[in-house]
């Protein structure tokens, strides 16, 4: 023990040197349950408490627009890029 350091600095570097290994472990733990090799073997289990979703959507629909209508939402574009 160094003779010049007082008792309580001393266990004040102790606490600190146990809170920086204690906090490396947990910073560790959690970086191996968010990694993504740790989410790929987890199986994926549906929540209970949600409906279940399906995949299909509206079929997607489109309309010929006219030159006029073409130029007239080209000009929208423009005034609301100008801002």
């Amino acid at each position: 023990m160094p003779e010049h350091a007082p008792t309580l600095q001393l266990i004040g570097v102790a606490v600190l040197a146990v809170a920086a290994v204690a906090w490396t472990g947990v910073l560790v733990r959690l970086l191996r349950r968010t990694s993504p090799q740790a989410t790929a073997r987890r199986p994926a289990a549906p929540l209970p408490a949600l409906p279940r979703q399906t995949r299909v959507g509206p079929p997607q629909e489109s309309v010929e627009l006219t030159p006029a209508e073409q130029d007239a939402f080209a000009g929208l574009v423009r005034r609301l890029a100008n801002g």
